[in-house]
Parts: structure tokens; C-alpha cells; sequence
């Protein structure tokens, strides 16, 4: 007997039936084989509907026809798939992807992701590789010569246009998309100076937003904790999101805080949206350091009275208790002002500076090093080989092998490292991540760019591999905080509708054949903040645009991913 077939999770359910259309439906003729038919698995169509016993069938890039399980068997095909035992499901919608590199110049594959059942990738937090200026490309001449005119073709006035194209033509394996950069709109205008934008930098920011909604942008993203993104005011915030609420943009953000003034964040975040007239959308909803565990069910409370209220306020969140950003997170964002904070770690009057606003805060940001502690930073990403051997380690435990106090050896770190650093910050609560996972307006994301585990060069967070499997293994199989339905929900159709994405996110005939197929009793993440490098199990087959990109849980090398935009999107 098949084991898979008796497991609580799913047997708790029940044995639904199909939906009406699918229990009513007659035997039509097949004109020409299928290309692929998915036979007897669990059906969940993504739209939060109870799971029912179906065959899915494939022609092309989209999604032929759903039937009664059985309905399919002889049906001719090209190939059959047994899915006895397993779940077929909407490919998996990744809202905050960090995989541009992979994508204009990696292989494509972001293997790590696809892996997980991920089958489209939306970038944007913050930065994006377009609009672009010549300020902005000052590294351009470090690249070979066809990266550099690549580049230079995204400083066009339809720039953002042209990187989607880009990225495409690559070779992706997912689909992919992006908001607009909001500290790339800003930097393209203010380089890194702080100080309000005039009135007529204002209208520059807006013409931009408004060509980047009409290249297929999906809205503004931010980050408000990072420099200089951070420089930017609620003011200029909402003259963005007023620039692009006619395109049905959506405003996603990296709050100012999501620790001490969290809920003044959210705050923020709720005015901004009114006064832009736009939905909004809150990147990895958390409580940071534990001082502030008891505001994620005050967050919760407010995020519910705006939307009482008729503010249409929505929120994401990754799997974890530990978040992941530079180490340049623990530093006041004044002192990379200008581009200049290399320069200011070496001045001695300016780091001495630097260090006692760290040690006695008079300005308002983020302080993640004294939110996690010394203790809770892992430090992942060194690039210099003296380095490499504290990779791994802990802040408190890399001063202690230098003999010197925290702070200094963060500073001395960065300065040596010429870079920001990846770190993990460990300092959100597990019992606030099993609330988060039970709210309606909850939808999924890395935070996290693709990896190929066998040409990986040093740590990264692990949700790069494991955040969708960790969820359905974890906390829908093991621990049931949610139901299947609930979790496939959050992870496609979700994602689809905030994102007004047609045609996909939803098992449907005519949809597009974004499919994942997974094994219920054994998904799972394998990777660790010691050891990441470990693809997640239980995905067995992945189909993106009708195409198999994951095959026995192997990827295949295929490249079938599209570019989607936005609604605001206008074709030259």
C-alpha cells in the first residue's frame, strides 16, 4: 500500500468533490494528443477550494482541460504523468525574488527556487536595473564589453522595458516581473544626497514612475531602513504612488521599521496608500528583536481596522525567525550619505562618530545589531580569502577572536570587505510566525535571489531553498498551524490577484500551465543557516509555460520563463 495515501493532514479534509463544472463535465474529443496528462493526484486548484481527485491536462503553454480523476487515462498524449499520491498544484508565486543577477547574467536556472515549486519570481524591493543614468552606471567600465552595452540600453527612456526584454531573451527557467525600484527612482534623481526632493526633482520621479508602469512595472517597492532609500520622506513616498494609481499600481514596502517603531511604520505605510489612492502591500511582515514580540498581534489589529476602514492593506512574509541584509544594517544610514561611508570609516572622527550614535541612538533607524544582539548575527557573505574562515561565525564571536569590541570588528570588517556583507539577524518570534501564517491577507516570499547549489560560493540565508517547501512540510503537514488549501492560496492565485497576473495562479482551464506537482508526506527544506546549500525534497515535477523544468525532483536545464507586466503596461 502507498503511505502516501493515509496522511492526517490531508485525510482531515475529507474527500471533496470536484468542483460543479468538473462533476458535471462530459467527455469532449480530443483533436491532436495532449502534450502532457497529470493522472489521479489531489487537485488543488490554488483558489482555496477543497482538494479533489483530478486529471490535469496540458497542450502548449496552457492548462487543456481539469477532469474527474480517471477521465484522462487513455487519453492520447505525448506524456503521462502518475500523480497517485501526490498533490497537483498552481506553480508557486514568489513576491519578493532578489534573483536580477541570475537573471541578466547567471545561467537562469536559480535552481534553489524552481526547486521549491517556485514558478514565478517578482523582484523590486528597493532597487531595480532600471531606470538607469550615467551617474548611476559609474561601474560600467569594469565589465566586458557586451555586459556594458547591455547596460547602457537600459538608460533608453523605456530602460525598465528594455531590462524585462533582457532578462527574457537570457533565458529564465521561472516567469518573472518587478516593481519599480523607489530608491532607484530616487538615486537616479538625488544620487545619495539626503534632503527632501524639490518640486522639481518631484516631477522627474513622477514621469518616472509613470514610464515604468507603462513598461510593465507592477508598482513602487521600497525599502525604507537603507540608505537612501531611507532619505526619502512620506511626502515624496506619495507623490510616487499618486504618479502610478492610475496604472493600477500596487505600493509594496520594506517599512522604516519593523521593530521599535513598527507599528508607527504601518502607520506610514497606511497613509502613504491613502494618499496615493493605492492598495498597499507589506514586504516580510515581522516583529523584529524581542522587546517588540507583543506587536505583531497590535499589527495584525491595525492592518485589520484599515482594511474595516476601506484600505485595501495586504501583507507577506517569509518562514523564518532570523531576517538577512547586509552588515552595513548595524551602521546609522547618515554615514553612508554621499556615497562616502568607506570614507568615513577610515576617518577617525567620523567613526568615532559613527560608533556613538551606534552605542547611544539619537536618530530614528534601524539598529539590527542591537535588536539581535551580537550574539544573533551570523555573518555569510566574506569575499576576501583572509576572510573566509569567519564565514559562519557569530558577531560576538569573530570580536572575541580579534580581541576587540563588537562594533570595531563590524567596522573594520566592512571597511576591509569594501562591501555591505550578508548577515542574518535572528530576531522574530516562532509563535508570531504561526500567527502571521493564519492571517487571510498573508501571502509568501523569499527574500532571496535563486542558487545553483553546485557552483554556490558562500552561505546564504536558507530560505534561497526551503521557504515554500518549509511551509508545507512544517506548518501545514507537521504542525497543521493552516490548512493545504489555505497554504497553496497564499502561494499562487494570492500573489496573481494582488498582482492583477491574468491567466495564472489558478489550475483552470485555458490558464497558463504553471504547475507544480509534490509529494505531501515527505516536502520539506533540508537547508540550514550552517549548511544552505541543500536543495529542498518532495517537489517532484515543475511545468512552467507548459514546459518541465523539474523532472523527479532534478532540474532539466530548460529555460521557459516569460516576462509578465503589469496592468498598467502600454506596448510601444
Amino acid at each position: 500500500m502507498n503511505t502516501r495515501h493515509t496522511v492526517p493532514w490531508l485525510l482531515i479534509v475529507g474527500v471533496a468533490c470536484a468542483p460543479a463544472t468538473s462533476r458535471r463535465e462530459e467527455v469532449r474529443p480530443v483533436s491532436g494528443p495532449y502534450d502532457v496528462v497529470i493522472t489521479g493526484g489531489r487537485v488543488v486548484d490554488g483558489t482555496g477550494a477543497a482538494w479533489f481527485y483530478g486529471d490535469v491536462a496540458i497542450r502548449g503553454d496552457r492548462i487543456e482541460r481539469i477532469a474527474p480523476a480517471g477521465l484522462l487515462r487513455d487519453a492520447p498524449t505525448r506524456e503521462r504523468v502518475d500523480a497517485r499520491g501526490l498533490v497537483v498544484a498552481p506553480g508557486f508565486i514568489d513576491i519578493q525574488s532578489h534573483s536580477r543577477g541570475a537573471f541578466l547574467f547567471g545561467d537562469g536556472r536559480v535552481v534553489s527556487k524552481v526547486t521549491q515549486g517556485i514558478t514565478t519570481e517578482i523582484m523590486g524591493e528597493a532597487s531595480t536595473n532600471a531606470p538607469l543614468n550615467e551617474r548611476m552606471a559609474q561601474g560600467l567600465a569594469r565589465m566586458p564589453p557586451e555586459r556594458q552595452a547591455l547596460v547602457r540600453s537600459f538608460m533608453e527612456p523605456h530602460g525598465f522595458a528594455r531590462w524585462l526584454e533582457a532578462m527574457e531573451r537570457h533565458g529564465v527557467s521561472p516567469n518573472i516581473g518587478s516593481f519599480v525600484g523607489a530608491t532607484t527612482i530616487r538615486e537616479y534623481v538625488k544620487g545619495m544626497a539626503q534632503g527632501p526632493a524639490s518640486p522639481a526633482e518631484l516631477d522627474t520621479m513622477r514621469a518616472l514612475v509613470r514610464r515604468a508602469m507603462e513598461d510593465g512595472a507592477f508598482g513602487l517597492g521600497s525599502a525604507l531602513i537603507y540608505p537612501p532609500g531611507n532619505f526619502a520622506s512620506t511626502d515624496e513616498l506619495a507623490a510616487m504612488t499618486q504618479a502610478m494609481a492610475p496604472y493600477g499600481g500596487v505600493y509594496i514596502t520594506h517599512m522604516r521599521s519593523e521593530a521599535d517603531q513598527f507599528l508607527e511604520a504601518i502607520d506610514e505605510a497606511i497613509a502613504i496608500g491613502r494618499r496615493g489612492g493605492v492598495p498597499v502591500e507589506i514586504f516580510h511582515l515581522k516583529a523584529g528583536g524581542q522587546r517588540n514580540w507583543h506587536k505583531a498581534a497590535q499589527a495584525i489589529a491595525k492592518i485589520d481596522s484599515a482594511r474595516a476602514a476601506g484600505l485595501d492593506i495586504q501583507a507577506n512574509m517569509y518562514a523564518y525567525v532570523a531576517g538577512g541584509t547586509g552588515l552595513t544594517a548595524c551602521l546609522p544610514p547618515w554615514a553612508s550619505a554621499d556615497g562616502k561611508l568607506f570614507d568615513n570609516l577610515r576617518d577617525p572622527v567620523m567613526r568615532a562618530r559613527i560608533k556613538a550614535e551606534v552605542e547611544h541612538q539619537t536618530t530614528d533607524w534601524e539598529n539590527l545589531c542591537s535588536l539581535a544582539t551580537p550574539e544573533g548575527v551570523l555573518i555569510l557573505g566574506l569575499d576576501k580569502p583572509e576572510h573566509k574562515a569567519l564565514a559562519g561565525k557569530r558577531l560576538a564571536e569573530i570580536a572575541t577572536l580579534h580581541g576587540k569590541p563588537w562594533l570595531d570588528a563590524a567596522m573594520d570588517l566592512i571597511l576591509a570587505e569594501q562591501q555591505g556583507i550578508g548577515t542574518v539577524y535572528f530576531m522574530m518570534s516562532e509563535d508570531n510566525v504561526k500567527l502571521q501564517l493564519r492571517q487571510p491577507w498573508l501571502k509568501f516570499g523569499t527574500d532571496a535571489g535563486g542558487v545553483d547549489p553546485d557552483s554556490a560560493d558562500g552561505l546564504v540565508h536558507p530560505r534561497a531553498y526551503g521557504n515554500f517547501p518549509r511551509i508545507l512540510g512544517r506548518y501545514v503537514r507537521e504542525e497543521r498551524v493552516i490548512p493545504l488549501e489555505d497554504a497553496i492560496r497564499k502561494m499562487s492565485s494570492a500573489v496573481a490577484t494582488r498582482l492583477s497576473i491574468a491567466d495564472r495562479g489558478v489550475l483552470k482551464d485555458g490558464f497558463f500551465a504553471d504547475v507544480v506537482v509534490f509529494d505531501p508526506a515527505t516536502v520539506a527544506d533540508r537547508a540550514t543557516f550552517e549548511q544552505p546549500h541543500q536543495l529542498s525534497v518532495g517537489v517532484q515535477h515543475v511545468f512552467v509555460n507548459g514546459v518541465g523544468v523539474v523532472r523527479d525532483g532534478r532540474h532539466t536545464g530548460a529555460k521557459p520563463g516569460r516576462a509578465l507586466r503589469g496592468p498598467g503596461y502600454r506596448r510601444e
